[in-house]
């Protein structure tokens, strides 16, 4: 949620805080917000699509700083929108303002904007650590004050709605919390972190409020994410808030309702004050909408705390979504295993794609993987079984398909230009092997090859994906999807520096894994280092090609919904470990590398496990693409001299490893064991 201005306000006053020591507790963490201040207090590159590997690195460290100071974390994650759309204004709202952001940054100017993939990395990388989470079904909020509650333990975020909660061991603003300055006393009484929790107690003494009960009316009153104050106007109007020592209009506002309220002793007494101040026949309605937004602020009925002992969850799903989602898939999002994209789609048919940093003068970098979400759109739609107008003959009848899509149609709010646009998207009915159409309920029941190969061709890929690593399969596949239907076409640079790129994920896995030496592991090292020191200085980095940008995040969003796709398939494929798995700035610059007529080959020079790693991947894909793909006219002899040079090393080099069996991912070999679980 979020109350306006109040987070400023409070910071401006540290009467309103503990010092504390963060040392032996639980911790109940806001997940959402928790990922967002990372990324962005770490300072790290929001131009280029994202830097996941240094992300990895960032959260590892702060999830080490709370075990060093025994304190055990308990993530908790938003879920979909609100089935009331009592937020829907806001939300719309704040994706605007994300399209915004997005050209602004393009265009070398400042601002916050999340890169595409951060979420999802942040999740591998509690998995990884073990560190228990769970999606709620919409706004986490008031599930994370019932858990803290029952737990006794302090809530860490940025939200300045928890500085109205009624807390028992308080709130710990993020921005407070010096996780990087872990102290540990000589006199052995433990490691602890400092930081500063919000007492509202010492809040309401400092306004004189008798009752913690009256902050709740003052967030509602104030204005936050789920309040439209206008039918208050009159009131505002008509009383005088004293406020003689705050300064800016915002502030004035904030002590002038506070020490307004000071007057009473309960919320209903404020209230009928209030409507003394309204028509007699908005009383009524204006009462009943003032204790409703108050309710935001009390405990749920949600028990988390039994989900994290016992994982049971079933009592606690919301009748909306229980009424059209089966029991598995429930589960998978209060799970996180499911995005809060696939619930809104479920129950609102309707989501919200993401902005990303691209050339906001073309079709939205989501345009590229629309094929994918009407295929998924078609499986989360479809949740009853076929009845006699819906027989396996379905997809070979237009009629009957054009039919069910004027009925099964999602909502897409995406970037349109420089502003937010609403479009119908119908959903794509899809087969298996045998042409039939699974309810969502029998999803999990269709064959493991059955789900691959309606995976694989979703994504324009083949079955030669599978002859890959386990763990890469699925982004190869989501990579034939990109170049199937990127706009404007990719070059053969855009592919050349991807895999490029996946390939320094590899070596990095394998430097942190084998714990070997000889001349392999330098090798590794060596083209390792080379290849991460293209990446340029802050100083240094050139303006940012936005067309480049935009190619790779096409990239971006066709992996993301094959993601989906896959999880929403019960994972035929191995989800992919994404976590070292694209870094922006290093693609930005191997682009630019191989655009100045560098060989790949040359760049990995010195290491046969990185020229096989790169050269199976190129193969692979090569053999799922059209073969005429890359090919444009010439330009300038000398060029194509140079441009015939490199085709015909990359040729011969994958000629020569397809009459051997590649090493890399061979168990008997020392620098196999890439798995998703290395973090490295």
């Amino acid at each position: 949620m979020g109350i306006h201005g109040l987070m400023t306000y409070i910071g401006e006053n540290h009467t309103f805080f503990n010092n504390v020591k963060l040392q032996n507790t639980k911790i109940v963490i806001d997940g959402n917000n928790l990922f967002h201040r990372l990324y962005f207090d770490s300072g790290l590159d929001l131009k280029h699509g994202g830097e996941y590997d240094l992300f990895t690195d960032v959260i590892c460290k702060f999830f080490e700083a709370l075990s060093l100071c025994n304190i055990t974390p308990y993530v908790v994650f938003d879920g979909g929108c609100d089935c009331t759309d009592k937020k829907f204004e806001t939300i719309k709202q704040r994706a605007r303002e994300k399209i915004q952001k997005a050209r602004v940054i393009s265009r070398g100017g400042g601002g916050m904007l999340l890169p595409l993939l951060s979420p999802e990395v942040f999740k591998q990388v509690l998995t990884h650590l073990q560190v228990p989470f769970v999606q709620c079904h919409s706004e986490a909020d008031r599930d994370i004050v019932t858990l803290a509650n029952r737990w006794a333990c302090p809530v860490l975020t940025l939200d300045s709605d928890f500085c109205v909660f009624d807390l028992k061991a308080g709130y710990c603003p993020l921005n407070y919390l010096k996780w990087q300055n872990v102290i540990t006393p000589k006199d052995l009484s433990g490691s602890y972190i400092p930081t500063q929790c919000f007492s509202i107690e010492n809040f309401c003494n400092h306004f004189s409020l008798r009752n913690k009960a009256l902050l709740p009316l003052f967030a509602v009153l104030n204005g936050n994410d789920y309040v439209n104050l206008s039918s208050l106007e009159t009131f505002f109007a008509r009383v005088h808030f004293h406020a003689k020592t705050a300064t800016g209009r915002k502030n004035m506002r904030i002590q002038g309702l506070l020490n307004w309220l000071s007057r009473f002793s309960d919320p209903k007494e404020a209230v009928e004050n209030i409507l003394t101040y309204l028509k007699q026949n908005e009383h009524q309605e204006v009462r009943k909408v003032l204790y409703s937004l108050m309710d935001e602020y009390t405990e749920s009925e949600v028990d988390l705390a039994k989900f994290f002992q016992s994982k049971d969850v079933r009592p606690h799903i919301p009748t909306a979504l229980a009424s059209k989602a089966p029991e598995w898939v429930c589960l998978a999002l209060i799970k996180g295993e499911l995005a809060p994209f696939l619930s809104d789609c479920l129950i609102l048919k309707r989501t919200f794609l993401q902005t990303q940093v691209e050339n906001v003068g073309r079709a939205s970098s989501n345009r590229c993987s629309l094929h994918i979400r009407q295929v998924m759109y078609g499986l989360l739609r479809h949740t009853s079984e076929p009845g006699p107008d819906l027989t396996s003959n379905l997809l070979n009848s237009m009629l009957a398909e054009q039919e069910h899509s004027k009925v099964h149609c999602v909502e897409e709010f995406d970037r349109y230009d420089q502003t937010l646009r609403k479009t119908s998207v119908r959903v794509v009915l899809k087969g298996f092997d045998s042409n039939e159409i699974y309810s969502l309920q029998r999803l999990p029941e269709i064959s493991m090859s059955g789900r691959i190969n309606f995976l694989v061709d979703t994504l324009r890929a083949k079955s030669d994906v599978q002859a890959l690593p386990a763990h890469l399969q699925l982004t190869v596949a989501a990579t034939c999807s990109w170049v199937a239907h990127a706009e404007p076409k990719i070059t053969l640079h855009h592919l050349q520096a991807l895999l490029l790129c996946i390939v320094t994920g590899e070596l990095h896995k394998i430097i942190h894994k084998s714990g070997n030496s000889g001349s392999e592991e330098r090798g590794v090292r060596m083209v390792y280092d080379r290849l991460a020191q293209l990446i340029p200085r802050k100083q240094q980095i050139r303006n940012l090609d936005i067309d480049v940008a935009h190619a790779f995040c096409q990239w971006q969003s066709c992996l993301l919904m094959g993601m989906y796709l896959n999880r929403l398939l019960c994972c035929p494929l191995p989800v992919p470990d994404i976590k070292r798995l694209y870094r922006g700035s290093l693609v930005h610059c191997l682009y630019q590398e191989l655009k100045s007529m560098v060989a790949a080959e040359d760049l990995l020079k010195g290491c046969r496990i990185a020229g096989e790693v790169y050269h199976e991947l190129l193969h692979t894909l090569t053999t799922m693409i059209p073969a005429d793909l890359f090919q444009k006219k010439r330009k300038s002899k000398s060029r194509d001299k140079l441009k015939e040079k490199q085709t015909k090393t990359s040729t011969v080099s994958i000629a020569e490893d397809n009459q051997q069996t590649p090493t890399w991912y061979d168990v008997n070999n020392q620098f196999a064991a890439l798995s998703m679980e290395d973090l490295g």
